[in-house]
Formats: structure tokens, sequence, C-alpha cells
């Protein structure tokens, strides 16, 4: 099956060197050089992924980030200015699941957009499985091959990344899961220096949609200097 991906990126031959790799790749590009337009794409078409820009004129990438975020969970990826370290938080707090910064490697978001939409296409798997895998505990309930979370019996809206990151806290309950760890295993992807910024982001947007307190957290604890944890 061919995924649909939109590209949006005012900077015109930006847009249309990644559009050429990405056809390359045999997948399907909504090409647009504005935000108005973008939108438009996203109501009418059946999206897989969405790279967005953050500086466009009129409508800007973290908008129509945030409004994919109301009605989607597709994969985003951000393309953000050079040492621009506000707008990468931004976009992860806004929903975006990962970010390259200019001026980057085309063949980088070819990577980053096959790793992307291998993990949606994991979390939105329909397939039975022959042995069901099951976490619950303090009225969270997480199964693994639905990719569904349940917390107090009511089913809270996750990402890939976002299901994937308490996936793998909740099956090491007990043990403190390094920020390293967490990045390699959820992003498969070599740890640097930036990176714990991105499971920072993503650890405050799960306590948010799970209502949980950052300073006394009945689900993930922060292990200052380490990582985090699920007690037992």
């Amino acid at each position: 099956m061919i995924a649909n991906i939109l590209v949006v990126d005012d900077e015109q031959s930006i847009a249309d060197l990644i559009e050429l790799y990405l056809t390359n790749e045999h997948y399907n590009v909504f090409k647009f050089y504005n935000g108005e337009d973008a939108l438009n794409c996203i109501e009418s078409e059946k999206l897989d992924l969405a790279i967005l820009d953050v500086m466009l004129p009129g409508v800007n990438g973290f908008s129509i980030c945030r409004r994919i975020r109301e009605k989607y969970n597709f994969p985003v990826i951000m393309l953000t200015a050079k040492d621009e370290e506000i707008d990468k938080i931004t976009g992860l707090t806004l929903g975006a699941d990962d970010y390259v910064t200019k001026p980057f490697r085309p063949l980088e978001v070819v990577a980053r957009v096959k790793a992307q939409l291998r993990r949606f296409t994991k979390y939105n798997t329909t397939e039975p499985s022959q042995e069901e895998e099951v976490i619950e505990f303090y009225g969270l309930v997480l199964n693994k091959n639905t990719h569904t979370c349940i917390l107090n019996e009511k089913l809270l809206s996750l990402t890939p990344t976002e299901f994937s990151i308490l996936w793998l806290l909740a099956s090491n309950r007990g043990r403190v899961v390094s920020s390293e760890e967490l990045f390699q295993k959820v992003w498969g992807e070599k740890y640097l220096t930036n990176s714990n910024n991105t499971v920072m982001v993503h650890i405050r947007r799960l306590r948010e949609k799970m209502r949980d307190s950052a300073q006394h957290p009945k689900y993930i604890k922060t292990v200052w200097g380490v990582g985090y944890k699920i007690e037992k």
C-alpha cells in the first residue's frame, strides 16, 4: 500500500527536493507552499504522514500541527531552522513526532519518514496475534497488539510514539529506564545531547494526557539525572 505524504514548505526548492526523493521511494506526495492549501488537503485526503516547515506565510507549521492533532494521529515531522531549539520543543509539545534541522540531507528525511511510517503501521495494525500482549495495573490497561491505552475505563488518544514510550516504561516496571535507552529504543537512533529534550517533551505530554502530576506522579516518575520509571 502506497503511503500518502503531505509536504509543506514555502521554499519551493526544498519542497521540490523532498518530493523528488520521496517519489523515488514510491510514496504519493501532496506538496504545497503555504499553510492554507495544506489544511484543505488534510481535510480532503487520507494522509499517512506530514512534513511541515515551521516558518510558513499565513498559517505556520505549528498551527497546522495543532489542527492535525485535533483529529488525526498520523506522524508529523517538523522542519526547523538551525539551532532553533525552541522551535523543536514547541513542535514536540504540540504533538509532532520528530523534527529535522535545516540544512538537511534528503536521505535523512527519507530515513525518518520510513521510521515513522513503520511505527504508525504497527500502531494501526488490525491483524490478530496468536498471543495477546496486555499490561494492566493501577487502572491502566495497555494492549500492544491494538496499541490501545485505557485509563480508569477511559480510552486515551496516544500517538504511536507516546504509546511506545508508555509500553517500554510499563513493561519495565520497577526499573529505571534511562533517557538514552528510551530514545534509542523508541526512536531507533543514536542518542545525542539534545535528544533528552525530545524525551522530556513526550513524557510531559504523556503525563498531561494521563492527568498525572510531575511533582507527585502516580505513574511516570522522574529519576533525576538518570531517566524514568513506573513503580511495581
